[in-house]
This record gives structure tokens, sequence and C-alpha cells, in this order.
């Protein structure tokens, strides 16, 4: 392992509880124009605060690229953790992984994702076309065709899939970061200024960061088709929860989004 600094950064919009442990760096998203909560405001040096309303826990992701220095990067929530053992209902702050185990899962992984999460009677399009508004995505996949479209095939691939790694969280060396954050941020901008939102609700204009939480998988697909990652590479660990989750509330809006096209008007 060429280095130890790891810095897990834990994507907050409001004060909470974060893990003692030094590798988790809790950032303040959304900052620009708030009141201070104690932690990292990610308004500082190059950053994209502003546009914390549509692109969510990826502008603390835009302003660690830009400006933290460390070997190791990660992304996680103020209420959902990397853990080395999955547990229904929620679970303390102890329990989360530790610096101890990021270290010795990156000496023999070159990324960390969350479990997959399977959508069973769903493709990640069709769920998503379901829940919010399939235009997005469709607009996304036109970007990839002008931007970079050797990305089409891995777009279309995980368009397909009834499983993702969701959430936007993982954990990689600096280097890795570097390349998929240079990637998504060179697409999901272009998807700010293409897309409509005059019209949309507080919590449709998070779209941006919904759309995100597929582009790793989009980017990650690629990488491995053209050999720059191997499959084993990549070691997926379970993600936790600290806050209750409302599941029966959960899976009824995923069968009625489903089967009665009500799309979601707020996050669970």
């Amino acid at each position: 392992m060429a280095g130890e600094n790891i810095k897990i950064i834990v994507a907050c919009h409001k004060k909470c509880s974060v893990p003692s442990d030094a590798v988790y760096f809790p950032v303040h998203v959304g900052s620009e124009g708030k009141t201070p909560i104690g932690f990292t405001p990610d308004n500082t040096g190059d950053n994209i605060s502003t546009k914390n309303c549509m692109f969510s826990e990826m502008t603390g992701l835009y302003w660690a690229w830009k400006n933290l220095e460390c070997d190791y990067i990660g992304l996680v929530h103020y209420s959902r953790y990397l853990a080395m053992r999955g547990k229904l209902g929620t679970v303390s702050l102890d329990e989360v992984l530790t610096g101890e185990e990021a270290k010795k899962l990156l000496q023999k992984y070159k990324i960390i994702l969350p479990c997959r999460r399977k959508y069973y009677i769903e493709t990640l399009y069709s769920h998503y076309s379901h829940t919010a508004d399939a235009h997005h995505l469709d607009v996304t996949r036109e970007i990839i065709s002008r931007k970079c479209p050797e990305y089409l095939d891995s777009f279309d691939t995980v368009m397909r899939r009834t499983w993702g790694h969701m959430l936007n969280m993982f954990m990689t060396s600096r280097e890795i970061a570097d390349k998929y954050c240079g990637w998504v941020f060179s697409i999901l901008p272009d998807l700010e200024y293409l897309i409509d939102t005059s019209k949309m609700t507080q919590y449709e204009r998070r779209f941006i960061g919904a759309v995100s939480e597929m582009m790793l998988d989009v980017w990650i697909d690629h990488q491995i088709k053209q050999g720059t990652l191997k499959q084993e590479d990549i070691i997926e660990i379970p993600y936790v929860y600290t806050r209750k989750i409302n599941w029966p509330k959960k899976i009824a809006s995923f069968l009625m989004a489903k089967f009665f096209h009500r799309k979601y008007t707020r996050s669970f």
C-alpha cells in the first residue's frame, strides 16, 4: 500500500453524529449561504456548493477531489455507511467500517463498493423511468455519445441491469478517484444545462444526484471492458443505516411506482 492517508467523506447537510475514527471526514454539503454546522464546508476553494440542490452529495465529492490531499478517498452519507457486516435495522456508529478494516481491504482491492442493490423485476432504466423521468437518462446517453462514445456500450449495459451499486458510495485510490471524477464531472454539468428544471419540485431537482448514482457503474464497466480494471480488483461490502428506515413504506413506494407509475416525491 503506497500510502495510508485515507479520507472517507461523510456527506452531511445538517449537524449530526459521525464516527470518531480519524478516517472519517465530515463535509457540510451545500454549505454556501447556509448556517455553519461545525463540519468542513464544501464552498471553499474550487467548489460547486451552490449546485447541491441538484447534485446532492456529489458536491462533497467534487470538493474533496479538488481540495483534499489524501492517498485514498471514499464517500458515504451521514446516515449510510459501509460496514464489514450487514444488519437489518439501524446500527450504531461503532459498527461501521473502521480505518484499519479499510486499510486491509485497500491493500488487496482497488475499489470498495457497497453491495449491489437488486431490483429483480426492474432494470435500472425502467426503475428510473417509473420513479423519476427517463428523459434524464436519455439526455445522459446523448451527452455520452457526443463527448465519450466509447462509453456508450457500458451505459447501455448498465441500464439493462436489474442491479446497481447505488448511493454514490465507494472507496478507492486517489489515482482512480481522479480518473472517475474527471469523467463524471465532465458529464453532469452538460446534463444540468440541457434539462429544464423551472417546473420541477425541490425533490425533482435532485435528479443529477440520482443519475450520478448509476454513472460509477458505467465508468467501472468500461474500465473492465478496456482492461484497466479487473473484476477481482473490486470488492462489495454491506452498507448499513444509522437512522431508522421505514421499510414497508419504501417497498410499497417501489411497487406503486412499478405498477401504478406513481413517481417518488421524497427520499426514503
